[in-house]
């Protein structure tokens, strides 16, 4: 039967039902959005999807709330929010609705629900403090969504309804975006594994292109390699190779004559004509040329080398 109504719960939002309403207003672009605790509206239906409200979990029936017990869990005992719940039964649609390769979907699924859905499930529920992001508990998604709610003063009566709206183009575009990243990485993995290949046993990595690379180097296990260079608009970079994405720590660092150095400054110190600029923090140098930039590697290699001992 078509779905002619997608139903959550009136008054407040939180990022749940918002990220929720992204999939499925995409999903169902004809049905009707509609923000109720009414019983009637509450009540499953072959018509409807219900989410966030109505205190059962029932996937047959359409109907993805989170709030009664026992809760929904994953296998992991991880809970549920009504986003991990509707994800897992329509993320795999939304991804092909966003034209993501058939040999993707999976992997590009399974990646959002650990990183972006899971997140915001845990928050949700309280399985953990918005404090564990420090200083940036403020900044996170869900805190960001839902600042977008009315002011407390705000008495129109569809105050809740109109700000839930103007939110929605909002969260799809987080959604959307962090998606396409994702889509991104993987194809850019490919692109590293095959330059990774021609490298050889070179410590510099060559790219065509400025693009994702260190997972994909872990992947291969191409524990030999520095640094990384590739072109940019008018020049060429050489950057360093972080140890995880939870880090700026790299497995070797640019020179340190060459710190916060531009044009002939840099030149100089590094006795290279065409190197431009080396970022203060030694993870990024640009040169105005491909040959530069082949010296440029060469001397950090060297570098690098010498200050491991090797």
């Amino acid at each position: 039967m078509t779905i002619t109504h997608l139903v959550t719960h009136s008054g407040g939002f939180h990022a749940d039902e918002l990220l929720s309403s992204v999939i499925l207003t995409r999903l169902f672009p004809q049905a009707e959005l509609v923000r109720s605790r009414d019983e009637t509206w509450i009540t499953p239906a072959p018509s409807k999807i219900i989410y966030d409200v109505g205190r059962n979990y029932d996937a047959s029936a359409q109907i993805f709330d989170h709030h009664q017990r026992p809760n929904p869990l994953r296998e992991d005992g991880q809970p549920y929010s009504s986003f991990g719940l509707i994800w897992a039964q329509y993320g795999r649609d939304y991804l092909a609705a966003m034209d993501v390769p058939d040999t993707m979907v999976e992997d590009v699924f399974a990646s959002f629900d650990k990183n972006f859905v899971l997140p915001i499930d845990l928050l949700d529920n309280g399985a953990v403090a918005p404090s564990v992001a420090g200083p940036l508990s403020g900044l996170t998604l869900p805190v960001l969504l839902e600042s977008l709610k009315p002011v407390f003063d705000d008495r129109s009566p569809t105050a809740d309804d109109d700000a839930f709206r103007s939110a929605l183009p909002i969260a799809r575009a987080f959604v959307e975006a962090r998606i396409q990243n994702v889509v991104a990485k993987y194809r850019a993995e490919a692109m590293v594994r095959d330059a990774i290949e021609k490298a050889g046993a070179s410590k510099v990595l060559e790219l065509p292109m400025g693009m994702p690379y260190r997972s994909a180097v872990e992947k291969a296990g191409a524990d030999h390699l520095l640094f990384v260079i590739h072109p940019r608009d008018d020049d060429w970079a050489i950057n360093g190779i972080k140890l995880s994405g939870d880090t700026f720590d790299q497995r070797a660092d640019l020179p340190a004559a060459w710190a916060g150095l531009t044009d002939e400054a840099l030149e100089l110190a590094s006795g290279i004509k065409g190197a431009k600029f080396c970022h203060n923090a030694r993870f990024i140098a640009v040169a105005n040329s491909y040959e530069a930039i082949q010296k440029m590697a060469a001397v950090a290699v060297t570098e690098a080398e010498k200050t491991a001992g090797l």
